[in-house]
């Protein structure tokens, strides 16, 4: 029995907990100037809170039935009735708390969208003068871009004359080094051809002394040696 009256008070208190949870959450609904997600948030939580409550009425409930005891059957009965009543006047609460800061968000959003119109036209006003600015400052800045852009077009007619010349001289160049290279293989070819004759004249020479002294020597034997 006392185990039982327990688990009473222990449900009881979680009751008054979710009910007074509730209830500040209902504050801050009426309190809410907005976005719209965070109101959404805020009901979500309270949804919550009123499935939980209604679990703990509904278990309450089932422990009054389970009473022995007529009398304390009745007094927790009568608890559970006045706790339903209390989660009604909540959720009445809560429904018009949900309208208030609904009406309150969405004529701020108004007043935010007429507060905008006006600083639109202002823009625009100001928008007129700033293109007239603007206008000058762009066309100054063409005529500028122009100028620098005439210049790098002679610098450019400068550069290409400059290249022209320069692949002439190149030309020129190359012209004269293939003719030294002609003259060069020209005579390279005259001191082969020499150096070739100077050494056919050699050999020449070499048999001619060769056979002169062949002949001397043969003289000279027939003369030494006329017997031989």
């Amino acid at each position: 029995m006392a185990a039982a009256d327990v688990h009473v008070r222990v449900c009881e208190q979680e009751i008054l907990k979710y009910d007074l949870e509730i209830k500040a959450l209902i504050q801050d609904i009426r309190e809410c100037t907005g976005p719209q997600n965070k109101l959404t948030e805020i009901n979500t939580d309270v949804k919550k809170h009123f499935n939980s409550l209604r679990l703990r009425i509904q278990e309450l409930e089932r422990m009054a039935v389970e009473q022995d005891k007529e009398s304390d059957k009745q007094v927790l009965l009568s608890q559970v009735e006045g706790h339903k009543k209390q989660m009604l006047s909540n959720q009445t609460a809560w429904r018009k708390a949900n309208l208030a800061s609904k009406m309150s968000i969405d004529n701020m959003e108004k007043q935010a969208l007429l507060n905008g119109a006006d600083s639109t036209v202002r823009q625009r006003k100001l928008t007129k003068e700033d293109l007239a600015q603007n206008t000058s400052s762009i066309t100054e800045n063409l005529m500028s871009i122009s100028r620098m852009m005439a210049q790098q077009v002679q610098q450019s007619e400068d550069t290409i004359t400059t290249l022209a010349t320069s692949s002439r001289t190149i030309q020129e160049t190359n012209d004269e080094f293939k003719t030294m290279t002609g003259t060069i293989q020209l005579g390279r070819k005259l001191i082969t051809k020499y150096n070739r004759r100077e050494l056919t004249d050699k050999l020449l020479i070499f048999l001619a002394l060769a056979l002169f002294f062949a002949t001397v020597l043969y003289i000279l034997k027939k003369r030494l040696f006329p017997f031989l």
